[in-house]
């Protein structure tokens, strides 16, 4: 009988307890321990802070140094922040303990290019303790830089990628539907997003992933953030937005190469959004276009994809490694 794989949950907020769900269900995966932050989270069993069927014996821990240095896990997933530089002295902290690590970080997706002094430091933490560390999630991680990379490897040319994720986030938790500005005035839209705080995390480093996997070096990329206007009155189950209000976010992320825009990335999401899709258009020999219907369910995704990489970062190369470097990823059972 194969070992199971040792897993530590490391940031037990909404993403990591869905992450512990999945953990749970595999059954070449073992959850050894887990970590958080908050003080009514601290003590719990995590099967039963999950919402498990039954507990699993592991108690939530407010001391990570404690954890890290007293249980053998085999990988950590990290689901604590979108900022790289606040994650950066947990996953050195990980790693030199000698332990993988997934994260949901979108900053650390690809930051070779936008945040270098970190990714090098990460990157030698990690080789100088062989293991490896892989940021990931269904976007940026996937729909918007990794698959489109893939598709074109049936092309013989390519002179422009678009890729558009645009959701209906009615269906989405409520903390989510507050990130993207939902039932804001247009000027409090403004106000937090020039805060930084409405802004899909990852759209730049989704843009570098994708023009280094194809072999471009682009001059410069723009990040262009406009809100989403309710023309009716929209109401869900939790909240009402009158007209001339935010329903949403618009991010559209522009690469530009030799003064010409070759990578477009679209991301939008709203309530009551008419046409919810993923699509991916890629100019070239052959034309191709590809659209998901619905589109993919963000949270499910993120933390399905983190979870099935695991196998693959255990066995990569030690360092930092992107999606496009860490091995196939599929769905483990």
């Amino acid at each position: 009988m194969a070992k199971k794989i040792r897993v530590m949950q490391f940031g037990v907020g909404p993403i990591g307890i869905k992450t512990v769900q999945y953990v749970a269900d595999k059954a070449g995966f073992e959850i050894v321990g887990a970590v958080d932050a908050d003080p009514e989270k601290i003590g719990q069993d995590l099967g039963e802070l999950a919402g498990l069927a039954k507990p699993l014996g592991v108690r939530v821990s407010g001391n990570s140094r404690e954890v890290l240095s007293e249980l053998d896990a085999d990988v950590v997933v990290l689901t604590t922040t979108s900022s790289l530089e606040r994650i950066q002295p947990q996953v050195v902290e990980i790693v030199s303990r000698g332990k993988n690590v997934v994260s949901s970080c979108e900053e650390l997706m690809y930051p070779w290019l936008t945040q270098p002094e970190i990714a090098g430091e990460i990157d030698k933490a990690a080789k100088k303790h062989k293991v490896s560390v892989l940021s990931t999630g269904v976007n940026p991680g996937f729909l918007m830089d990794f698959f489109p990379l893939v598709m074109t490897g049936v092309c013989r040319e390519i002179r422009r990628i678009t890729v558009e994720r645009i959701q209906d986030a009615q269906f989405r938790r409520l903390p989510f539907q507050r990130k993207i500005g939902a039932g804001l005035s247009l000027e409090e839209f403004q106000e937090k997003a020039n805060q930084g705080v409405l802004r899909h995390v990852g759209l730049v480093e989704s843009m570098h992933l994708l023009a280094s996997g194809v072999g471009w070096n682009l001059d410069k990329t723009e990040d262009i953030l406009t809100p989403v206007i309710a023309t009716q009155k929209v109401t869900t189950p939790e909240i009402t937005i009158q007209p001339g209000r935010a329903v949403g976010v618009q991010q559209v992320g522009c690469g530009y190469m030799d003064g010409d825009e070759v990578i477009t990335l679209i991301f939008r999401a709203a309530l009551g959004e008419p046409n919810p899709r993923d699509r991916i258009v890629i100019e070239g020999v052959p034309d191709i276009e590809l659209t998901i219907k619905d589109g993919i369910h963000g949270d499910i995704a993120t933390c399905a994809i983190m979870v099935n990489a695991i196998p693959a970062v255990i066995k990569a190369p030690p360092g930092l490694r992107t999606m496009a470097d860490v091995g196939l990823i599929a769905c483990v059972s």
